[in-house]
């Protein structure tokens, strides 16, 4: 039976954890303070140790140094809040297998314990780079990529492994920068057709005049500079998917051979007389109302309908707060191994300014700012001083829309954080950048109920 150590000082969660787990047939012991676990783990040898990042008399980090001086075939599961996820990938940095964000599902917590039991016997790795000592990256699902944990990450998660077994084409939503490629390649990956070709195309980039040479190839002399044959897109893509960036961007002309291709699923090669069949599923994506375009007629409403036969929005990072420092910390390291650098982390105040800022250019802006940041620094901290100055002064600006005491509407503020927040009060808090406390005496003041 494996053994197991809680160190959490929430009296309730810990009872409530370690009864769940011995249910599952774990042998498990608890503690409520940093002092109280040194001691049992001077005493026994434990398998797993899951310990809060922030204890009465100490934090995880520092419990961690212990718990591998005395048995560093121990494996340490941090658990921990939103706030604290800097210093959970720190201790991760330092030798922890895993993290886990609260609240979390039971299923989740189970599947880490049990990942981190057979990493010891070498069945499966932690979900970290053991090639390299500082360069350490969390990666979610070995997607190469952070899932996050946010409510807005969660639902778009859920929408993605629902729609990737099936054969339906998907048209991806969202602004500029957020992502979108990578929601279609998560449903590529997850479907069945992941041994095969995923192609991806940007369909702005192609000039109008070679359009249907790139999407559906043309044989030799076909045209002036025709020098050989050419594979087109879809046939590329052929038992695959094609993935159309920026799909709104096609002209009207393609569009029609486009929405031929995809309900005949046949092409033909520009200057032959011969059809290929093609089995592709096709998702597209777009950061403008294709809707919209269609009643101005800018775009074929059937070719729409094939299109969007499920749509996903992927949310801005302006929405998905709470995974803002998941990402932050994945660049850091992907740049760190680009740059051949080593930097551990953010200052505290860059955190605090990213945590303000709006961040209009979404995923791609937050990681071009990580890499330069990187880039420029010169020790082992991220500091204020390499930071863009529109980044630095706009963080003093950009949270007056959640800064209760520095905007006058704070009863619409509150109402508003708590419906993102669905009801959560302590997530509202959060994003009102307040403790829970003061947001009671404000639901009180303003006799707000929920």
């Amino acid at each position: 039976m494996s053994k197991l150590l809680i160190v959490e000082d929430d009296v309730a969660f810990c009872t409530m954890l370690k009864t769940f787990l011995q249910k599952k047939g774990y042998d498990v012991s608890t503690s409520f303070s940093g002092s109280e676990a040194v001691l049992q783990i001077q005493e026994h040898t434990f398998d797993v140790v899951l310990t809060d990042v922030r204890l009465p008399d100490r934090d995880g980090i520092t419990l961690l140094e212990d718990i591998r001086a005395k048995n560093p075939k121990t494996q340490v599961v941090i658990m921990t809040g939103y706030a604290e996820i800097n210093m959970a990938v720190s201790a991760i940095k330092q030798g922890a297998f895993d993290y886990v964000s609260k609240p979390f599902n039971p299923d989740k917590i189970l599947q880490i314990i049990e990942n981190a039991l057979k990493a010891d016997t070498k069945e499966l790795e932690p979900n970290r780079n053991k090639d390299s000592k500082k360069n350490d990256v969390v990666i979610a699902n070995n997607n190469s990529f952070v899932k996050g944990i946010s409510d807005a990450s969660k639902k778009l998660n859920e929408y993605v492994a629902l729609v990737a077994p099936t054969r339906m084409s998907v048209l991806v939503i969202g602004d500029s920068g957020t992502g979108k490629e990578y929601v279609a390649s998560s449903i590529h990956k997850a479907s069945k057709r992941s041994d095969k070709p995923f192609v991806p195309v940007d369909c702005g980039a192609i000039p109008k005049e070679i359009a249907s040479s790139e999407f559906f190839g043309h044989i030799k002399g076909s045209f002036t500079g025709a020098v050989n044959d050419k594979v087109g897109h879809f046939e590329a893509a052929n038992g695959g998917t094609l993935f159309l960036d920026e799909i709104g961007n096609l002209s009207y002309e393609l569009q029609v051979q486009l929405l031929r291709a995809l309900q005949e699923r046949k092409i033909k090669p520009v200057g032959s007389n011969k059809e290929i069949e093609v089995d592709i599923r096709v998702i597209a994506a777009t950061n403008e109302d294709l809707s919209n375009a269609v009643k101005e007629g800018e775009f074929r409403e059937d070719l729409y309908h094939r299109l969007n036969e499920f749509s996903i929005k992927v949310p801005p990072l302006k929405d998905r707060i709470e995974d803002l420092m998941l990402f932050a910390n994945y660049f850091l390291e992907e740049s760190n191994v680009e740059l051949d650098k080593h930097v551990v982390g953010f200052a505290d105040e860059v955190l605090d300014t990213f945590k303000k800022y709006d961040w209009p250019g979404n995923l791609r802006e937050l990681k071009n700012i990580v890499k330069r940041s990187v880039l420029l620094s010169q020790n082992e901290m991220i500091t204020m001083d390499i930071l863009p100055s529109d980044i630095a002064y706009a963080s003093h600006n950009s949270k007056q829309t959640y800064g209760l005491f520095k905007n006058q509407n704070e009863q619409e503020l509150i109402l508003d954080a708590l419906e993102k927040a669905n009801g959560n009060k302590a997530k509202a808090a959060r994003m009102l950048d307040i403790d829970r406390k003061t947001l009671y005496n404000k639901l009180k003041q303003y006799d707000i109920s929920l």
